[in-house]
């Protein structure tokens, strides 16, 4: 080296200083092994081998590639949410997308795809080994939906879930078309769906979470991502196992916004989306009695508020049925200003007000026309059958607290005013009836006079009443298999067995594609074993109706009861639709059975394909009753509170005739009872079919008159008669009119009279509370019937005139009716 010189010198020049040996033994020879060290050092910095960099490279390719496949078999790895964004229009009809082949294969693998389904279209994976299905938002294609049905059995050994029969069905697309939402027109941004999840518990940064147990995972969308999804997305699960024993304990969670029907029969589980469902939460506001929008409220100005009152659960409902399902906001202000009213008035025109839906096609009403007015000198008698059915009046009920159009084939008007009973006397001597009358003013033409006649059944103790024969005759059809049909069916009839004694005796009869006795007459102390083979009973197949009628009278009359009552009870929606179905091939089967002196109460359930011209007929011709069953409250009254009049009979065959005196009256017509009317001379024979009055029952009837000198625009115009005149007796001058009454006792065939008159005084006291209430009832079905025939249809008038009438009304009946009147006020505007 270039120093070795200078070194050796100065390392010599040291030595003798020091006078020590300039070396240690072999010192030259160290010396040259460390300069030969430094020597290739420095060499080796200088030099940068070829292939370093080709070697950094493929390093870094090795390890991505470990990575990659570690990652696809770590089955504990988070699973990530798929966002399906918003796809454009005209995609081809068989666009598969997939994440990718070879985890696609894989994936394939594991859930045993089947080979026939491997190629199909519209199948995605996700890279997680999650199968899920992709599909166009439905809000922007009409058709382009995707259902998945799986049958799934849940392993608690496996740290994935097996799939068997999986099936994937999917629809063209229609181009250019758009779906809709439910609730309103919406467009999906994107959607997040996922699938069932691995073993362990996973945390979302999504609206997803994953549930797992020990033995089953399920996973489940939130509220939030239903939301996103338009209306009609389903997905279906069948035939779902679980591995513990516990199957009825475990139960699925269903997420918050979805709807969960899970079938005992065939584990069936639907999820719809949040547009299939009512997202309505909002209360039903009423302001000084009338139902007001949200914005009509919210502009009233608080220091007018007199006073504020919210109802929930029974009590809304009770006031305004289902309309009140999330509650009631009654409001009641200070007398408002002109301007405030016109203001107020204004607002409630510009927002959108509640639309009545119309009844159901499906249901059936015979029309009928209304009573005219007759001219006395030409027709003084007026012949009818009496009808206790009240049907009507629940049946009205029904559609106006269901936001319905009202039929007004529907509104028989006699059985609205029979639905309450009046403040009677009880009869006297050995009579079935008393008779009552009163004479007042018709409240809807000023000018004309009402006539009441009121007939009070005589109450007989329980104790008293014969032995009951009972045949439950129950339509177990498919029309049947509604929440308030069958159901509701059997809820009634435990209400009636619990007004049986052990003496009375209960079959049972139902008829489907055929008719068939499911228990044979059984005593009603046996009421558990009656129970049980109402719960078994299950709606499926056509309605035979006919030959149940058939069945349930011949078993009847096999157990007929001499002085007793025997008695048919049909309970069905009345859609006969096999063997005698027709109004005619009913009539002429049940005048038939009737001659075998077997009763009959025909008791009607359902809405859509109700038919109550069927029902109404059954109980006319067949010595009977009818009553519309909608809901258990009215199944209480009908057949709990009212059972001795709805099921025993003290008088058949009761008609009336009433003859009017043509020197005080002109004109009159019989307010409703058109379906009862009589041809004059049926009134004494005794062949002739009339109605049936119960223990305690009362029966109303109503005659507008126009008096005699009174000008009216709905008097007839009077025929002048060459050979027949009828003119007053001189000696009848104080009588209005004579009413007589022909009936026969329940085991009887010859009927008895009585003959009652009725004296023309002008009273000075007002007209009685049931008067009033009964006159406010007709007065009601004549506005809904869109009569021709009454001047003044103001509804704030009938509802004051029923609030003067209400009276004692214990049973709250009365103020339902008021009710009514203020839901129909709200809802007819």
């Amino acid at each position: 080296m270039e120093n070795n010189q200078d070194i050796d010198k100065r390392f010599n020049d040291a030595s003798k200083l020091s006078e020590e040996p300039a070396v240690f033994p072999g010192f030259d020879e160290v010396w040259a092994k460390v300069e030969e060290k430094l020597d290739k050092k420095e060499e080796k910095k200088k030099t940068v081998p070829v292939w370093f960099p080709y070697g950094i490279a493929a390093s870094l390719i090795i390890g991505l590639g470990v990575f990659y496949f570690l990652d696809k078999k770590d089955t504990t790895a988070p699973v990530q949410p798929v966002l399906v964004e918003k796809t454009k229009d005209n995609l081809p009809k068989d666009h598969i997308q997939a994440i990718d082949s070879t985890v696609k294969s894989n994936i394939e693998k594991e859930i045993a795809v089947p080979k026939s389904l491997q190629n199909k279209s519209g199948l995605a994976y996700e890279n997680n080994k999650t199968p899920g299905v992709i599909g166009n938002s439905a809000a922007d294609h009409k058709s382009d939906e995707i259902y998945a049905s799986r049958k799934a059995e849940y392993s608690t050994d496996e740290s994935f879930i097996k799939k068997q029969d999986q099936t994937v069905v999917t629809t063209s697309q229609r181009q250019g078309g758009q779906r809709k939402d439910t609730l309103r027109e919406q467009n999906i941004e994107e959607v997040v769906l996922t699938g069932l999840a691995p073993k362990k518990k996973v945390a979302y940064t999504s609206s997803s979470a994953v549930v797992s147990t020990q033995s089953n995972y399920i996973a489940s969308n939130t509220s939030q991502a239903l939301q996103g999804t338009a209306a009609g997305i389903q997905v279906q699960a069948y035939g779902i196992k679980r591995s513990s024993r516990e199957d009825s304990k475990n139960t699925l969670n269903m997420v918050n916004s979805g709807y969960l029907n899970n079938s005992n029969n065939n584990n069936q589980i639907v999820i719809r989306g949040a547009a299939s469902l009512n997202g309505n939460n909002e209360p039903l506001y009423v302001v000084n009695g009338m139902v007001v929008e949200r914005d009509y409220f919210n502009s009233l100005n608080p220091k007018k508020i007199k006073s504020v009152e919210v109802l929930k659960d029974a009590a809304a409902s009770a006031l305004y049925g289902g309309r009140a399902m999330n509650g009631v906001v009654v409001v009641n202000t200070n007398k408002l200003s002109r301007k405030e009213k016109r203001r107020m008035e204004k607002i409630q025109k510009a927002v959108a007000q509640y639309k009545q839906n119309p009844v159901s096609d499906n249901e059936g009403y015979d029309a009928f026309v209304e009573n005219p007015f007759e001219l006395t000198k030409n027709q003084p008698l007026s012949t009818f059958s009496i009808d206790v059915d009240n049907a009507a009046y629940s049946n009205v009920r029904r559609m106006i607290n269901n936001g319905q159009t009202v039929d007004k084939n529907a509104v028989r008007i006699e059985e609205m005013i029979n639905y309450f009973k009046y403040n009677y006397p009880q009869p006297k001597n050995n009579d079935p009836f008393s008779i009552n009358t009163e004479y007042s003013d018709a409240p809807w033409n000023p000018d004309h006079k009402l006539l009441k006649i009121g007939l009070q059944g005589k109450n007989v103790a329980m104790d008293k009443l014969p032995p009951s024969n009972l045949v439950f005759l129950v339509d177990v059809s498919g029309s049947m298999n509604e929440p308030n049909k069958l159901p509701l069916l059997k809820s009634s009839f435990k209400v009636l067995l619990d007004q049986l004694r052990p003496e009375d005796k209960v079959g049972i009869v139902v008829y489907a594609g055929s008719a068939g006795m499911v228990l044979s007459p059984t005593s009603a102390k046996e009421k558990e074993k009656i129970i049980s083979a109402l719960d078994n009973l299950q709606a499926g197949g056509s309605t035979a109706g006919g030959a149940g009628i058939e069945l349930a009278y011949k078993l009847a009359q096999e157990n007929f009861v001499k002085d007793g009552n025997n008695r048919v009870i049909i309970a069905t929606d009345g859609d006969f639709n096999v063997g005698a179905s027709s109004t005619s091939d009913i009539k002429t089967l049940i005048e038939e059975k009737r001659k075998s002196g077997v009763f009959l109460t025909c008791l009607g359930f359902g809405m859509g394909n109700y038919k109550d011209n069927t029902l109404e007929t059954l109980a006319n011709k067949g010595n009977g009753n009818y009553a519309y069953i909608d809901n258990l409250q009215e199944a209480n009254k009908f057949l709990g509170k009212e059972f001795a009049g709805s099921i025993y009979a003290i008088a058949k065959d009761v008609k009336i005739q009433i003859e009017f005196n043509p020197k005080y009256v002109s004109s009159y017509r019989l307010i409703g009872y058109e379906n009862r009317k009589l041809r004059n001379e049926d009134f004494t024979n005794d062949k002739i079919d009339a109605g049936e009055l119960g223990s305690g029952h009362t029966v109303t009837a109503l005659y507008e008159v126009i008096p005699a000198h009174v000008k009216s625009e709905f008097l007839p115009e009077e025929n002048q008669l060459k050979y027949n005149k009828t003119s007053p007796s001189e000696n009848f001058s104080d009588e209005l009119a004579t009413v007589k009454f022909r009936y026969k006792k329940p085991d009887a065939d010859t009927s008895r009279e009585i003959v009652q008159t009725v004296k023309n005084e002008k009273s000075k006291a007002p007209a009685s509370p049931d008067f009033k209430f009964a006159s406010s009832v007709a007065w009601f079905g004549l506005v809904l019937r869109q009569s021709n025939l009454i001047r003044k249809k103001d509804l704030s008038e009938i509802e004051n005139l029923a609030k003067q009438g209400k009276a004692n009304d214990e049973e709250g009946y009365r103020s339902e009716f008021i009710r009514l009147i203020e839901s129909y006020k709200a809802v007819s505007k």
